[in-house]
């Protein structure tokens, strides 16, 4: 392991076409740790050394090829738009599997989590990518298990993340594990970020994330709970509201959001809780306007689904 006042190797391999934020954000989040201790040496490579262009247009330069790299202790593989649509290129395959053999620890960035997938790195492990890419993740690669709504998955040293900000909050995970948590919130401080969410928080909240057509039967429901989250949304009563049978709106539920209608209902008033805990109320306010009725109701699920309590979730956010 490294000397704790050595600075931890990163390599970012970048290819044509690479996400720049997906490169860009963990990037700065290594570059403002060292403010605040030894920090990073980071390094930006290609799979045959030579400079690429970006999702941007803008070009990166790589430093060295990944065959040339040696040792990291820590390597980041981004995504692509797109990059999934098509064969993954032999080399760009080839330079994964060279980067992180020998590697400490592995992360992606959206659908650099396909890229480890691809060579054999997450078989049997819990892993997620952007939630437009799950469906064909979980597909193509029946090994690993799947999890497509969280904005990242740590299953021992391989980390994976959603798209876009997620790989920021991947990388603060990453300092908090090296320096610990006051260091990440400095760091998450100086970015003007949240310090860091919970992998477990959702990609999108699960309006957004389930929209139906207006004239769907769900619609007029979907919208009633979002409105107002803490009424009574039993089973029941959500399919007299919604005019059907309570084995109807199961199917329906099924069918279109890939859930319950109890679990849709839960999604729901636990995103609703975590935004009055950001606003800075207490666990017993934000369990009362959220629907949950109390705090101990709250924590239980909060904790179940987030892996975290409701309070270290405020601490977390910086929320006096």
């Amino acid at each position: 392991m490294p000397q704790q006042d050595a600075k931890r190797r990163v390599a970012i391999l970048a290819f044509e076409g690479v996400t720049l934020i997906d490169v860009a954000g963990p990037a700065d989040v290594f570059s403002h740790a060292g403010r605040y201790g030894p920090g990073y040496e980071v390094s930006v490579v290609s799979p045959d050394g030579t400079d690429v262009r970006t999702s941007t247009g803008l070009t990166l330069h790589a430093e060295a090829a990944a065959a040339d790299v040696g040792p990291a202790h820590t390597v980041l593989v981004p995504g692509a738009y797109g990059m999934v649509d098509h064969p993954f290129d032999a080399g760009l395959v080839e330079a994964v599997r060279r980067l992180t053999a020998g590697a400490e620890r592995i992360a992606s960035v959206c659908t650099g989590a396909f890229l480890l997938a691809e060579v054999g790195l997450l078989d049997g492990r819990r892993a997620t990518t952007h939630w437009r890419q799950a469906k064909e993740f979980a597909r193509r690669y029946e090994r690993v298990a799947v999890e497509p709504d969280a904005l990242y998955v740590r299953d021992g040293a391989i980390l994976t993340s959603a798209g876009v900000s997620s790989g920021i909050d991947l990388a603060l995970a990453l300092v908090e594990d090296d320096h610990g948590p006051r260091v990440a919130h400095d760091v998450a401080e100086a970015m003007v970020v949240f310090m860091r969410r919970p992998g477990g928080l959702s990609q999108f909240s699960a309006p957004s994330r389930h929209h139906v057509a207006r004239d769907h039967p769900l619609r007029a429901l979907l919208d009633a709970i979002a409105a107002d989250p803490g009424r009574d949304h039993s089973v029941p009563a959500m399919a007299a509201m919604a005019s059907v049978s309570v084995r109807q709106l199961t199917r329906l539920f099924h069918d279109e959001i890939g859930t319950t209608p109890a679990r849709y209902v839960e999604m729901v008033r636990l995103e609703t809780a975590q935004a009055h805990l950001q606003a800075g109320h207490t666990v017993a306010v934000a369990a009362a306007r959220s629907g949950f009725g109390s705090a101990e109701t709250l924590r239980r699920v909060f904790t179940s689904r987030l892996g975290i309590s409701p309070a270290a979730y405020r601490d977390h956010l910086g929320v006096p």
